[in-house]
Order: structure tokens, then C-alpha cells, then sequence
């Protein structure tokens, strides 16, 4: 478990923050897909999933600078992360790919 680690006043803020926006980026791909008929509505959702994605990132930095998590499970985790946004840019430079 992820947040086993993490100190009770962290609970409810960190935790809630990283798994509010690893979510986020999820749903707004799928927002995104759904309207992928509509091009510039397609990218933009995708935009803010990127957005998601990044701040889960800086947030899992947070965790790990304050060794709430260690390097290898950070390691997993911004693995994730590079490789989530590494396909929603895909997505978002060829758009028709997907219309």
C-alpha cells in the first residue's frame, strides 16, 4: 500500500491530492475519446489530462523528498507517469489517429 507510510496529517491532503489527480488525467482521457469527432475539444481535454498527470508527478517528487515514499517505489510510479505522458503528447500531436 502506497500511503502506508505517510504521517496521519498527510492522510488527507497529500494522499488525497496524488490520488485525485492520478484519476483526473484517467478521466480526462476518456473525456477526450469520447469527443474525439471534435479535434480542438479532443486536445484540450487531453491537455488537462497532461496537466493531471504532471501534478501526480510533483506530487510523488513531494512524497519522495519528504521520504514518505523510497526511490524505488518512486522510481515505479514516475515510470508510470513518463510513460502516461509520453502517450497523451502522442495523442495530442496526431489527433487524427484517433478521430
Amino acid at each position: 500500500m502506497l500511503f502506508k507510510n505517510f504521517p496521519k496529517e498527510e492522510i488527507y491532503s497529500l494522499t488525497d491530492q496524488i490520488r485525485r489527480n492520478s484519476r483526473s488525467t484517467n478521466i480526462n482521457i476518456i473525456e477526450a475519446y469520447r469527443k474525439r469527432k471534435y479535434t480542438n475539444h479532443f486536445v484540450s481535454k487531453l491537455t488537462d489530462a497532461d496537466k493531471e498527470n504532471s501534478e501526480t508527478q510533483g506530487w510523488l517528487e513531494f512524497a519522495k523528498a519528504c521520504c514518505y515514499i523510497g526511490d524505488d517505489e518512486f522510481m515505479r510510479l514516475n515510470s508510470k507517469c513518463l510513460e502516461t505522458g509520453r502517450l497523451i503528447v502522442f495523442m495530442i500531436r496526431n489527433p487524427e489517429k484517433f478521430s
